[in-house]
This record gives C-alpha cells, sequence and structure tokens, in this order.
C-alpha cells in the first residue's frame, strides 16, 4: 500500500475478497467488514438461506458484491464458483476459508462418514479453495489467503470427533501454503478463534448459564462474537500485514494462557 490515506488505512478498497462460508457466523462478519472497507466482496456457502441474508446486509452497504451458491468440498463446484466470481468481480485479491461444521461424538464409535464430511469442509475444502482461487493470484504474484481454525486445533477437544483433528490440519496446510507460495507474493495465515457465538455453537449458549460459566474462564471476561474474528481477519489480509506469513493469530481473549489458573496454588489464590 501506498500514501497515507487513513480513510483506506488497511488498503483493501477495490480488492476482490471471497469469503467461504459467508453464508453465516465469522464468514458473514468478515464479509460485510471487507464491505464496509471499500473492498468487492463475494460470499460463497453452501446455505443458500443464509446467503440471502448476507447478500441483502452486502446490498446495504454498496454495489460490487456477489454471493454465489457452492459446495467447497466438491473441486467442481469451486472451480465453477471461482470462474463466476472472476468473470463479475476480477481476479481473486483475498480469500478467507470460513466454512466449517461440528460433527461431536467419541473417537471409539465415531463413523467413517461422520469423520470424513468434517475432514472435507473443515479442511478438504481450504485446500480446494485455496488451489482454484490463488490460479488468479499468481497472474499478478500477489495475494493474501486467511484460513480460520480454532484453539482447538491446537489443544485436544474430546467428544468432538474429526473437529480438533481438521483445525490442526488448517494450521499446517496455511503453514506449508505459504511455504510454497510465498514465492509468488501469496501469503497465508490462520485466526484461531477461542470460545465465540456462531450459529454452530449458539445451541450452547443458549443453555442456562454457559455464557457465564465460560466468560468467567477468560481473562476478558466475555465470550468473543463473529466481529473480533473479523477485525483479526481483515488486518491479516490487509497490506498492514504484507510480511506475516505462515503464521498464527489466537483471538481467544486470552483463555489459552489459563492454564497454570487450574493448578491449585495454596496462599497465592
Amino acid at each position: 500500500m501506498t500514501g497515507t490515506d487513513s480513510s483506506d488505512w488497511l488498503g483493501l478498497s477495490g480488492r476482490v475478497c471471497v469469503v467461504t462460508g459467508g453464508g453465516g457466523g465469522i464468514g458473514r462478519a468478515t464479509a460485510l467488514s471487507f464491505a464496509s472497507a471499500g473492498a468487492r466482496v463475494a460470499a460463497i456457502d453452501r446455505d443458500e438461506r443464509g446467503l440471502e441474508v448476507t447478500q441483502a446486509a452486502l446490498r446495504k452497504l454498496g454495489d460490487g458484491h456477489l454471493v454465489v451458491s457452492c459446495d467447497t468440498t466438491s473441486a467442481e463446484s469451486v472451480t465453477a464458483a471461482s470462474e463466476a466470481i472472476e468473470k463479475s468481480l476480477g481476479p481473486c485479491n483475498v480469500l478467507v476459508n470460513t466454512a466449517a461444521i461440528l460433527r461431536p461424538g467419541a473417537l471409539d464409535t465415531l463413523s467413517l462418514a461422520e469423520w470424513n464430511s468434517v475432514l472435507a469442509v473443515n479442511l478438504t475444502g481450504y485446500f480446494l479453495c485455496a488451489q482454484a482461487f490463488s490460479r488468479q493470484m499468481r497472474t499478478h504474484r500477489s495475494g493474501s489467503l486467511v484460513h480460520v481454525s480454532s484453539i482447538a486445533g491446537s489443544n485436544a477437544q474430546g467428544q468432538s470427533g474429526a473437529y480438533s483433528v481438521s483445525k490442526a490440519g488448517v494450521i499446517m496446510l496455511s503453514r506449508q501454503l505459504a511455504n510454497e507460495w510465498g514465492p509468488y507474493g501469496i501469503r497465508s495465515n490462520v485466526v484461531s478463534p477461542g470460545m465465540v457465538i456462531t450459529p454452530m455453537s449458539q445451541a450452547f449458549y443458549d443453555t442456562p448459564g454457559v455464557t457465564e460459566r465460560r466468560s468467567a474462564v477468560v481473562p476478558m471476561r466475555r465470550v468473543g462474537m463473529p466481529q473480533d474474528m473479523a477485525d483479526a481477519i481483515l488486518f491479516l489480509a490487509s497490506d498492514r500485514a504484507s510480511y506475516v506469513n505462515g503464521d498464527e493469530i489466537m483471538v481467544d481473549g486470552g483463555y489459552a494462557n489459563m492454564l497454570m489458573n487450574l493448578v491449585p496454588r495454596p496462599g497465592f489464590e
């Protein structure tokens, strides 16, 4: 980014930013944040009803945005979406992978179908989208990939099926992409949310007392919201992070650093 125009501090104005999982949660918050920053946004998701809500919100922020129905687990669907977006908005400058599902269950009884379904969305879909949209970035030898993992990718979360495994895979996928594609001017980074209220986790917080109990173990004393994640994603996507590559930002209010607080220390409490 050149100049010091504070109205475009992030340098995202006019950039084509693609957001997977844009039909809700972190994806929608990210798509709307990009649009507010002046970017041209394409939100993709297989949740068509969610996309309709996102589309209506994008329209309020101006023209030049697009929503595309896409199954990110399908190479054919991803290719079709990437071609449609390039034709309508131009080559992709930024890709944000947020699409995710959770199929809870103990590993001793988890079915292969449930294991594969989580990996297909949470990991393979990220690879397919990175591969497809990076082809457009290589033309201009610049681009930014931001992948949403989770603190569960670094801290095993029991009874969550393949979720922790898939999110750990996202972190390593991003590092490998940074390694291989850095010479083409393409950066790849990760945002790992802590506890955050999204449509996928809403049921937990609908249980009386859960929000308060979870907030109590976070130093910031609150549970995260999608906008907290979107703010970090925009930074990593922007030229302000132009020398940040292969890295991970935990956005968890400090929760991951609370382990020693669980150790009894009489006289220090």
